[in-house]
């Protein structure tokens, strides 16, 4: 496989990722003898597209997969353009040229690819313009992520940023209020006002945010937490905290 190549798996990864931009596609493999509603659709997709189809049997398809689960659908794409600080400025320019409120969710410090995967598919459910995340020690889209994402991962765009607190600051410069989560926080997630151009920090289960990050913050909430445990998984609190922003913009 060439050096620039990714490797897509699933119905539903595929079918987004094609209806989204067929363009990227170099050739798909399918199951050897499936042929169902679900499938079907897609075959004819590609072909439709002039996308090279193949046919391949159970031991080919997982040998190419590496262990993940593909479904019967595995395709060879080129990679996708990444997007950087300039691009996070066009998204929110762009949006409030639509007089649309931005809203977007930044991840600090997220390693692991089902959390990014998960908080993609959370993200996309909200509303959200785009994911913020650093350039460096933090999950990128893979297989994995694209899998766990269920089709969000061609949906919402994922920036990264040399330099989160700076790109943080350039938000705020741009009008967005920024509300960081944090255990230490003094004010609950309930009781904060979430209505504006906004983006929701989260960081990592456990570490939490960093040190500069939390200060960039305009404000800090935290989940209240009744029973034993003293934090959630992060794609969790995301989707807890999203769907706040979403009920108080719609009340």
């Amino acid at each position: 496989m060439a050096k620039n190549d990714e490797l897509v798996f699933g119905i539903h990864s595929v079918t987004a990722l094609m209806e989204r931009t067929p363009e990227r596609f170099i050739e798909v493999w399918f199951l050897k003898g499936r042929d169902d509603e679900r499938v079907t659709p897609l075959i004819n997709l590609a072909r439709q597209y002039g996308v090279s189809v193949q046919f391949m049997h159970r031991k080919a398809l997982d040998e190419k997969s590496e262990g993940e689960q593909h479904q019967g659908v595995i395709a060879r794409v080129k990679a996708a353009k990444m997007l950087t600080e300039n691009d996070l400025s066009d998204i929110v320019e762009n949006t409030l040229a639509k007089n649309e409120l931005p809203f977007l969710l930044i991840l600090d410090g997220v390693t692991d690819p089902h959390n990014l995967g998960a908080c993609l598919r959370n993200a996309d459910a909200a509303g959200v313009q785009a994911i913020v995340v650093p350039k460096d020690n933090a999950a990128k889209i893979t297989a994995t992520v694209r899998k766990v994402a269920v089709g969000a991962a061609e949906t919402v765009p994922l920036v990264q940023v040399t330099n989160l607190a700076r790109s943080m600051k350039a938000l705020q410069e741009q009008g967005v209020w920024i509300i960081g989560t944090a255990g230490e926080a003094t004010q609950s997630l309930y009781e904060c006002k979430l209505q504006g151009p906004m983006a929701l920090v989260m960081g990592a289960e456990g570490k939490g945010m960093r040190r500069l990050t939390r200060e960039t913050c305009d404000e800090l909430v935290k989940l209240p937490m009744a029973g034993s445990v003293s934090s959630l998984n992060v794609s969790v609190a995301s989707g807890i905290c999203l769907f706040e922003i979403v009920r108080q913009r719609l009340g």
